[in-house]
């Protein structure tokens, strides 16, 4: 009979995991030694992104997922039923050796990384559904009929750390609206799959004032700018998972100057794709931002003239294109004033920047 797992090193490695999202790739090494695989990684279910907890071990083979588009067409995501139904799964559930042999996904993907038996476990807790995928090599052998009890038993007892991340991750999404709340800053979270999670109370303001909310998704009166939204966030999701934002999008309203919205991953929120909150728009009302006074900016962070009268305008949300027209200066010479800008403040880009400024509103 094979040697029990030491499933208590897992459990505590995913705990402290949950608690601090900086260690979920320490939880999948311990993983991996604790059920002596080749590597660990962890899906959300339900979710596809990019972004997941994974020992060293795979990093080869999951850049070539991910390149290779075998992320949006994974074999094994065909194993949700059984999954589902017993906790675990292998490809021997649905898979003939024969069928391995012909696959291109077996043969294609995995045989060139040198994986080919692999182990799922459910990890679940209400709406939540993970999945802990333990791969073995060629050469280490499927897993026993013994060790896929015990993955089986470990299972019934993993939920309350999906639903511990969870509840968490909620938590730290609402610290950070209540941040941008504090510097008059409108925000919506935004979920794995692009559906609103919540929003403060900026950003319901706005409703009034032409911001569209249909169902559970962000929208426009002009359908191409709902359009260029969705594409934005399935950039900043999907396409390029080590971006932090993507450039802002105009949400034309019956009146007035368009609504900036600025989709953006905070770190510390959307960790990976295991967060509940995978995205934050922010969004700037230009037709009612104000402006800071530029003697403050220029006093606090020793800006030029020049420098601080840029600041000011893109602190209202305004692209940097209209801000150097209305400036009456080449585009060039805005962006270098916005380089300076940036070091001078220490902030990387336009949301950053907006959030910062806030504080030296003048009080109404």
């Amino acid at each position: 009979m094979s040697t029990a797992f030491d499933f208590a090193a897992i459990e505590a490695s995913l705990v402290e995991a949950a608690l601090d999202p900086t260690r979920w790739d320490e939880a999948m090494e311990r993983a991996a030694k604790s059920t002596r695989s080749f590597g660990a990684l962890l899906f959300d279910i339900q979710g596809h992104l990019p972004i997941l907890p994974r020992t060293r071990s795979v990093a080869r083979s999951f850049d070539a997922y991910v390149s290779g588009g075998w992320i949006e067409r994974d074999e094994r995501f065909r194993l949700v039923p059984f999954l589902r139904a017993r906790g675990v799964a292998t490809d021997e559930d649905l898979l003939t050796s024969d069928d391995v042999a012909r696959h291109p996904y077996f043969q294609e993907f995995l045989a060139p990384c040198g994986l080919r038996w692999c182990a799922l476990v459910k990890i679940a807790a209400g709406d939540e559904f993970w999945s802990l995928s333990l791969q073995r090599s060629v050469g280490q052998g499927p897993f026993s009929p013994e060790e896929l009890q015990q993955l089986m038993a470990f299972s019934h007892r993993a939920g309350s750390v999906a639903a511990l991340a969870t509840m968490l991750g909620m938590a730290r999404a609402g610290a950070a609206l209540d941040a941008f709340t504090a510097s008059g800053t409108a925000a919506i979270m935004i979920g794995k799959d692009g559906s609103v999670l919540g929003m403060n109370g900026a950003a319901e303001s706005l409703q009034a004032h032409g911001l569209v909310v249909n169902g559970r998704h962000v929208s426009s009166i002009d359908k191409s700018a709902t359009d260029a939204l969705n594409r934005a966030l399935q950039a900043l999701l999907r396409n390029q998972p080590s971006a932090r934002s993507v450039p802002p999008i105009a949400l034309r309203r019956t009146q007035g100057r368009p609504l900036m919205a600025y989709p953006v991953r905070l770190p510390h929120v959307s960790y990976n794709s295991l967060a509940p909150c995978q995205a934050i728009i922010i969004l700037v009302d230009p037709d009612t931002q104000r402006q800071p006074p530029d003697i403050h900016l220029r006093t606090t962070f020793a800006l030029t003239g020049a420098e601080a009268r840029l600041a000011s305008m893109m602190s209202a949300g305004e692209p940097l294109e209209a801000v150097a027209d209305r400036c009456r200066i080449s585009y060039q010479t805005a962006r270098n004033e916005l380089k300076a800008v940036f070091a001078k403040t220490g902030t990387h880009r336009q949301t950053e920047l907006v959030s910062l400024l806030a504080r030296f509103l003048p009080k109404q």
